[in-house]
């Protein structure tokens, strides 16, 4: 219930949100709960048994699969932060979420989701080392150096969630308490607060554009070097097995980044909700749901792996 106190407009007047998530009737809503079933459960079996075969199997025990097995987790993690709560608010009558589990879910969700856009700058760089200096390689990319690697990521995630997060939740929300999005985001708490959000919006786009920019620049100074060092070569079946390690890494790159841009990082995303729920539900799901797909697919070792491990299960 909101409070009705109106001397201090920096205080919240209301303890729930009510996420509106999608429009349209019960079978609408009944298609939606599917899709977004589907898609959940496959993100789930997809990326722990890409941690599964990544762990059990010794040949996979080196600081590419090392950073591809948390990145499997990290997307099993922030999927599963937005997913099982709006799967219940399909068939829910009030739809209901409080200031704090809001506030929960959107710390969680920029962490785990700025720690991926870091994670898939570090895997440039790791590709990048591995490629264009095989005998520094085995020094560089240590254990210690990719546990370090790894907590960097996870630390810029924590930043920028705190901040966002922290900025967001000092607005005051006393207008309305409807969220017009299936979960917490910073660009739909921002269309329903009725304070100054102009701090607020720059912090998000400046924030979010300085990652988005400064990931990508690494990335593509990475597979620069990477593609110079590969047009060099003069063996045809090397340049084969390098571009098919670097395609799938590349095919990741371009579905997150590109759908994160959309959402956080260009003038207008705030106002148009509707565009950014269909591009939420393409990063929040189909992309955590594809990189496995993606990884093992196109990668021979895991596919030999996967293999060994349905062998190792049949012969039980």
């Amino acid at each position: 219930m909101p409070s009705h106190s109106n001397e201090n407009l920096s205080k919240v007047y209301f303890q729930d949100f009510v996420l509106e998530g999608f429009g349209g009737g019960l079978e609408t809503q009944a298609m939606l709960f599917t899709v977004f079933l589907a898609l959940y459960m496959v993100t789930v079996l997809g990326n722990i048994l890409m941690i599964i075969v990544i762990t059990l199997d010794a040949r996979l025990h080196s600081p590419m699969y090392f950073f591809l097995k948390n990145l499997s987790f990290v997307d099993l993690c922030y999927s599963s932060v937005i997913a099982p709560n709006a799967l219940a608010n399909f068939y829910s009558s009030s739809k209901v979420i409080t200031f704090a589990g809001c506030a929960t879910q959107l710390f969680f969700f920029s962490l785990l989701a700025t720690t991926e856009a870091f994670l898939l700058g570090v895997m440039a760089y790791d590709r990048f080392m591995a490629i264009c200096s095989p005998l520094r390689y085995p020094i560089t990319m240590c254990q210690s150096a990719c546990t370090r690697l790894v907590l960097g990521a996870y630390c810029g995630g924590c930043f920028n969630s705190v901040v966002q997060t922290s900025f967001t939740f000092h607005l005051p929300f006393c207008s309305s308490n409807r969220i017009n999005h299936f979960f917490c985001d910073v660009p739909p708490l921002l269309q329903i607060a009725c304070g100054n959000t102009a701090i607020n919006e720059l912090l998000l786009f400046g924030i979010c554009g300085l990652i988005i920019v400064g990931v990508t620049f690494v990335i593509l100074i990475s597979y620069g070097y990477i593609i110079v060092t590969i047009l060099r070569m003069s063996s045809g079946t090397g340049r084969r097995k390098v571009f098919s390690t670097c395609g799938s890494h590349m095919t990741a790159v371009t579905l997150f980044f590109g759908t994160v841009f959309v959402m956080y990082a260009q003038p207008g995303a705030i106002e148009s909700m509707e565009q950014g729920k269909v591009v939420s539900v393409f990063y929040t799901l189909v992309i955590p749901m594809l990189n496995p797909l993606i990884y093992s697919l196109r990668n021979k070792d895991v596919k030999e792996a996967l293999w060994r491990l349905g062998q190792k299960h049949t012969a039980m």
